[in-house]
């Protein structure tokens, strides 16, 4: 059931975004907008459900080959999108694109968070599969099973290198490019899924772990905002 849900919000997204280029073209900024909102509110919720699937045995092998398998058609579905903040500041400071636009799509990237948050917590009270089960009943789920400052190091870590290789693999054919790439994220979830969550997206850690940034705001923003923004920074100025 999980998984005809997650195939359906592709589905879903992909119509919309089709319908929003035939029909939205001549309203560029409108259509920019909307198209990185859908392809974030996919990412976002997916990952919400995938977050419900990651105590189904044989741990950690089928979360692992879930996040891999989704990764894979996120990047085959979601082409042209960012998805993630801190991949938009690197055309914004690079004049690729204007800061107007840049915050066009940080904007949509974030309402799409709060959408996906909203539309699972709608489905998970259907309960139309086991792990919907007491989804709701959870409030701040605690990604960080360390401390503040090794959770933050992580989420820098782990952002930079990510940010480097996408840099690195942008002239590598689309077909493998996108193999490589959810292989690395697996490959960091697995590294760091249990202490952070590896997450180094501020859109999609706030979609994941909202109630978490009510309770305890500052850390959560450090670690999971300020963090990956940072790693970009170093991206930039530094390598």
């Amino acid at each position: 059931t999980s998984l005809l849900l997650m195939a359906g919000i592709m589905v879903m997204v992909g119509l919309c975004r089709r319908l929003t280029r035939r029909r939205l073209r001549s309203h560029q900024r409108l259509c920019t907008f909307l198209l990185e909102m859908f392809s974030t509110f996919q990412i976002c919720a997916c990952t919400n459900e995938l977050c419900l699937l990651g105590n189904v045995e044989p741990k950690p092998h089928t979360a692992l080959t879930l996040t891999y398998g989704f990764t894979v058609l996120h990047g085959l579905t979601l082409t042209g999108s960012i998805c993630n903040p801190c991949g938009t500041l690197q055309p914004m400071l690079g004049s690729g694109i204007s800061v107007k636009m840049g915050g066009l799509k940080i904007g949509a990237q974030f309402v799409a968070a709060v959408l996906a948050r909203v539309f699972m917590h709608f489905i998970w009270s259907l309960e139309m599969a086991e792990p919907h089960f007491g989804a709701l009943s959870h409030g701040c789920s605690n990604p960080m099973q360390t401390t503040e400052m090794q959770a933050f190091c992580i989420e820098l870590l782990f952002s930079v290198v990510f940010q480097l290789t996408i840099l690195r693999v942008e002239r590598v054919n689309p077909k493998y490019r996108v193999h490589l790439i959810a292989l690395l994220i697996t490959m960091l979830v697995y590294a760091g899924g249990n202490l952070t969550g590896a997450i180094f997206n501020p859109a999609l850690a706030f979609s994941l772990h909202a109630n978490c940034f009510y309770d305890k705001f500052l850390s959560y923003s450090l670690v999971y905002w300020i963090a990956p923004s940072l790693g970009k920074f170093l991206i930039l100025h530094v390598f």
